[in-house]
């Protein structure tokens, strides 16, 4: 599905977020100066916006800044562009981005290549063609190579995946994991971008938004998967998300806490074309590497 690029280029830098390294200093201090203080609580996984900084930029430090960033994170985003592959995962050798470059932990990305392919999700492949133009993981990279100097990342793309096989992604990350004997909240993070509600009114983005939300809080993909596709709700990240979700629940892990929602229109003041933003952390679980996780039947 397309060469290995040596490393990933930024895309969206300069638009979404600043495209200086001393401009994003100054940003990023100034988004994770305007929450409170850091914290060090191991999570299992986060469910952060991808919008441009100016819009979602503290609510994503507001959640990050809640939670321990280890070493590893996957990232998982939607598909914007309509291109690559269907799952897809970037061996580039890094991603570049204004505070230099961030390692790809290849490693880690052939493992959930390996388990996707045993339990298979169609159109899963190593491919740099889906991360070339996509936004929604880029600007979160320098949110957490911020936090976590010894960053590697595991980055990949979804597009739209049917429920059960966001049941199969997710259950293929908890079994790559386990694998590498990577402990949740210690050793690795999983991170699902996704935006909320797309271009409504304020009245009924929230309306919209609290449905989709109250189905996320209960930690069941498929519940989360019908309320968001049974009320039009254009929460981009759906799917990423309810794999955040499938995996939280292969390992016993708890449901999400919403650690804060807004939308577009707190900053802009336009309440007719809202988008909406919600931050939610899944709390490690002490133990949930102790069992063996086999392929769904």
């Amino acid at each position: 599905m397309g060469d290995v690029a040596t490393t990933r280029a930024p895309a969206v830098a300069g638009r979404f977020y600043p495209a200086t390294r001393v401009e994003v200093e100054r940003a990023l201090a100034a988004l994770y100066a305007s929450n409170p203080e850091i914290a060090a609580q191991p999570a299992l996984g986060a469910m952060c916006p991808h919008a441009g900084w100016m819009y979602s930029g503290a609510l994503a430090a507001r959640t990050l800044g809640a939670i321990r960033v280890p070493s590893r994170v996957v990232v998982l985003c939607p598909n914007h562009t309509g291109r690559g592959a269907r799952v897809a995962v970037s061996m580039a050798t890094a991603w570049r981005t204004p505070l230099g470059d961030v390692a790809v932990d290849r490693g880690l990305g052939a493992l959930l290549l390996d388990e996707l392919a045993v339990d298979p999700v169609r159109g899963a492949a190593a491919d740099e063609i889906a991360h070339a133009r996509e936004h929604a993981i880029e600007v979160l990279v320098p949110l957490l190579a911020v936090r976590q100097p010894a960053l590697q990342l595991v980055p990949v793309v979804v597009a739209g995946l049917s429920p059960p096989e966001c049941r199969r992604l997710g259950a293929a990350i908890a079994r790559a994991w386990q694998r590498a004997a990577l402990a949740p909240g210690d050793d690795v993070l999983l991170v699902a971008s996704s935006d909320m509600n797309h271009f409504e009114d304020e009245v009924e983005t929230r309306r919209r938004d609290t449905l989709a939300l109250a189905a996320l809080a209960t930690g069941d993909a498929d519940r989360l998967l019908d309320v968001v596709d049974g009320h039009d709700i254009s929460m981009c990240g759906a799917r990423p998300v309810a794999a955040l979700l499938a995996c939280a629940a292969a390992l016993h892990a708890a449901p999400p806490t919403l650690v804060g929602y807004t939308t577009s229109a707190a900053v802009s003041g336009d309440t007719e074309r809202v988008v909406g933003y919600a931050g939610a952390i899944v709390a490690a679980r002490a133990g949930s590497q102790a069992r063996e996780l086999d392929p769904a039947p």
